[in-house]
């Protein structure tokens, strides 16, 4: 089985560096998600219900985390300073039109409200399932309706935006270059790994969505921009831009490990009505990311991707391949994450009960 998982994840890679060749900027993770899903498909018995370890994924997330931790500056609190009322309503409308896409897969298929609700808000496949249990959704629904999601959202925009950068997004400017390797930067790379590692721990104590990612780059975040800062300089660490391909391949592997023909049996009517949700969903975000680049001279890309309802992993990744501002994306994701995981539970418990009540006032009327 070790063996298994080891040529699955290089099978995989090798579907991300073919299709990295067809200039594609995104191709490392689509090619090994799509590879991924395709060998999951054909060969479910491979690697088994579980797919590839999920620490796999967690190293994945550790290396993104870190990177945009070590990137994250005061140019993101200038641009709420000056246009954070437009970015704070268009996130609520993206929830809003969440909660309709929820709302539709109710009404039009045979899923029940909270699962449909639950499967439909874009605040993560580790977090969302984990918290429709609690109100008694069907946690089986909600993750293959949020893998559905993302899957379309990682295949489409990224595809997408890739099209429409014929040149890398100039207001991001270029990829910042790999330094000449000094002894210092190994040793503040080895500083950045550990502090991550312990945000990790932190985030998981405080019960963060996708720990691993949220926790390590928020820790590195402060780290570095606090000792920059006292040192009067940038911090300089060794971090070489394969490191990046790495964690889109053990993201999209991990994924598409995960995926089996099985749990789309008996869900067809279910699946069509998520997809066409989903899709409608996607099509808003574009409408929302362009008023946002009209309003505040944000680039398109750059607002699509922060906007986009695919996740922090997958679309922070996108903005670092295609030079977008991935400083800018990751804190807009981070806080749409952070609102739904933090106000969505409670207003789903809400509708819970007022589901039950209603329940139990015709039952009584009958």
């Amino acid at each position: 089985m070790r063996g298994n998982k080891w040529l699955f994840l290089a099978l995989s890679a090798v579907g991300g560096f073919l299709l990295s060749l067809t200039g594609m900027s995104i191709g490392w993770m689509l090619g090994a998600l799509m590879t991924a899903a395709m060998i999951s498909f054909i060969f479910p018995a491979v690697l088994g219900e579980k797919g590839l370890p999920k620490s796999w994924m967690y190293l994945g997330q550790l290396i993104l985390g870190i990177e945009l931790g070590r990137k994250i500056n005061l140019e993101v609190v200038s641009a709420f300073q000056s246009h954070g009322l437009v970015i704070v309503i268009v996130l609520l409308a993206s929830i809003a039109f969440s909660l309709l896409s929820g709302y539709v897969l109710w009404k039009f298929s045979q899923t029940d409200m909270m699962t449909s609700f639950f499967g439909t808000t874009p605040g993560g496949l580790s977090a969302m399932p984990a918290i429709a249990e609690e109100t008694g959704a069907n946690t089986g629904v909600v993750s293959i309706i949020q893998t559905m999601r993302v899957f379309l959202v990682v295949l489409i925009i990224p595809v997408f935006v890739s099209m429409w950068a014929v040149s890398p997004d100039e207001s991001a400017g270029a990829a910042s270059a790999v330094p000449v390797f000094e002894m210092n930067h190994a040793v503040w790379t080895a500083v950045l790994v550990v502090v991550g590692w312990g945000g990790y721990h932190l985030g998981k104590r405080l019960k963060f969505p996708a720990p691993w990612l949220l926790g390590s780059m928020l820790a590195v975040a402060v780290v570095q921009s606090a000792t920059s800062t006292y040192a009067g300089h940038d911090m300089t660490v060794f971090w070489p831009h394969e490191l990046i391909v790495l964690s889109q391949i053990l993201i999209a592997a991990s994924i598409g490990s995960r995926l089996r023909k099985s749990m789309f049996v008996g869900l067809k009517r279910t699946l069509v009505v998520a997809f066409i949700s989903t899709a409608g969903l996607i099509a808003a975000m574009f409408g929302c990311a362009a008023l946002v680049a009209k309003l505040t001279g944000i680039s398109f890309i750059t607002a699509v991707l922060a906007f986009a309802p695919g996740g922090i992993a997958e679309m922070a990744t996108t903005a670092i391949v295609l030079h977008a501002d991935s400083t800018f994306v990751v804190a807009v994701q981070v806080l749409r994450v952070l609102a739904v995981v933090l106000i969505m539970p409670v207003f789903f418990r809400l509708l819970h009960g007022w589901e039950v009540r209603k329940g139990m006032h015709s039952h009584a009327s009958a």
